[in-house]
């Protein structure tokens, strides 16, 4: 199955353009697009929360899929990469044709798949050194960490981590996709947000603006 995925920010925004860049492109190649997934929605949200989720989730071995550039998957580098693993891990290929990107079964793909383990791991080093970091400074100024003898927390896992969030939502990263990356339940990503009062009007739009 060939799919051609197109998605808007706004009502505004004519998908008419990408429609005809996609058409345009397939039958350069000589094919046909099987299906259509259309949607008006910010790419700040999550893939699971649109139509593009229930896409990924039927997608199979040798399927593909062309959208005009890589920024309709998603807004955000986390949010793209994501994507492009699910559909590695299931081996159907992803096409664009403004930033001529193919994702399939070569050299490319490959170095693509490594590529996503290096950044997940450097980024899990780096939260592991800011957050040491962000320790040492408070022990060094006298602060006591960890929380009173007695007390339970239901954020121990996030205890420390709140400049680093702090950053993540400033680089415009979802509360859906911290949750993944400190392994815990977005509720709890959120209630810490709201608890230590890390969110700004600005920070608010990466779950909701275009």
């Amino acid at each position: 199955m060939i799919y051609g995925y197109i998605r808007v920010s706004s009502d505004k925004h004519t998908v008419e353009n990408q429609r005809f860049e996609i058409n345009n492109f397939c039958k350069a190649q000589g094919i046909k697009v099987d299906g259509w997934i259309e949607e008006t929605i910010s790419g700040t949200k999550n893939y699971d929360k649109r139509k593009l989720g229930k896409l990924l989730n039927r997608i199979q071995k040798d399927d593909i899929i062309i959208c005009a550039e890589l920024s309709r998957l998603g807004r955000n580098l986390f949010m793209i990469m994501e994507i492009l693993n699910i559909c590695m891990n299931k081996e159907c290929k992803v096409w664009t044709i403004k930033d001529n990107y193919r994702l399939g079964d070569d050299i490319q793909s490959k170095v693509l798949a490594f590529a996503f383990g290096l950044s997940a791991e450097i980024e899990r080093n780096l939260i592991s050194q800011r957050t040491k970091e962000a320790l040492a400074r408070k022990k060094s100024e006298g602060i006591v960490l960890g929380r009173p003898t007695g007390r339970k927390s239901s954020h121990c896992k996030l205890s420390g981590k709140e400049q680093t969030i702090r950053d993540l939502r400033a680089q415009g990263v979802s509360k859906t996709q911290i949750a993944k990356i400190f392994k815990v339940n977005r509720m709890t990503v959120d209630r810490f947000i709201k608890t230590n009062h890390l969110e700004t009007a600005e920070t608010k739009g990466a779950d909701t603006n275009a």
